[in-house]
């Protein structure tokens, strides 16, 4: 025997209260689907993850790159800043050095002794003052001419040296640290074997 249920307010009440929030449940047709939208997700934020740290990695070594490269243009500037000074000196240089040759081929060197004496000292000096700055001159005597360091002024025939050596310096050449300041004036033989 089935009891009859009587609809009272309150049942009915309950009844349509049940179906309003059965409608505004949204409906679970398949409890794997939210757990695959978390994933993709979690691939997705990985992969931005991963590019944001890329980025941040390629920056910072191109802050690094830029630092160092500041570095090495500041000391580079520090090195040569004399370029001028020393380009401007070598004439003095080259004056002192031409009076030394006329005072020691001079045949009254007892009337020249004291002057040659004060020129040898102040050349001295001035390539003391050279070497500190990182000016030096460069040996050049007997080596094989190099259009980097040398500028050819003239030729003598000469069959036993290599074609191409230095036998004379007719203006010295300088070096600041390991860059030309000015390169030297030469006499080259020609006429013998190839330089090596």
């Amino acid at each position: 025997m089935k009891k009859n249920k009587k609809n009272t307010p309150e049942t009915e009440a309950g009844n349509v209260v049940d179906n309003q929030v059965d409608k505004n449940l949204p409906e679970v047709e398949n409890e794997a689907e939210p757990e695959e939208a978390p994933e993709v997700d979690i691939e997705q934020l990985q992969a931005e993850n991963q590019k944001l740290r890329e980025d941040y990695l390629r920056a910072f070594a191109e802050a690094e790159n830029t630092k160092r490269r500041c570095a090495q243009e500041i000391e580079k500037n520090n090195k040569y800043a004399i370029s001028s000074f020393g380009k401007n000196l070598l004439s003095v240089a080259d004056n002192l050095h031409r009076a030394i040759e006329a005072v020691a081929k001079d045949d009254n060197k007892e009337n020249c002794e004291a002057l040659l004496k004060g020129v040898e000292l102040t050349e001295a000096e001035l390539m003391k003052v050279f070497n500190k700055f990182g000016i030096s001159r460069m040996d050049i005597m007997g080596k094989v001419f190099d259009p980097n360091f040398h500028q050819v002024i003239q030729e003598v025939e000469d069959a036993s040296k290599p074609a191409g050596t230095v036998i004379a310096e007719l203006q010295t050449g300088y070096m600041l640290n390991d860059r030309l300041l000015r390169e030297a004036m030469v006499v080259v033989t020609k006429g013998g074997p190839a330089a090596h």
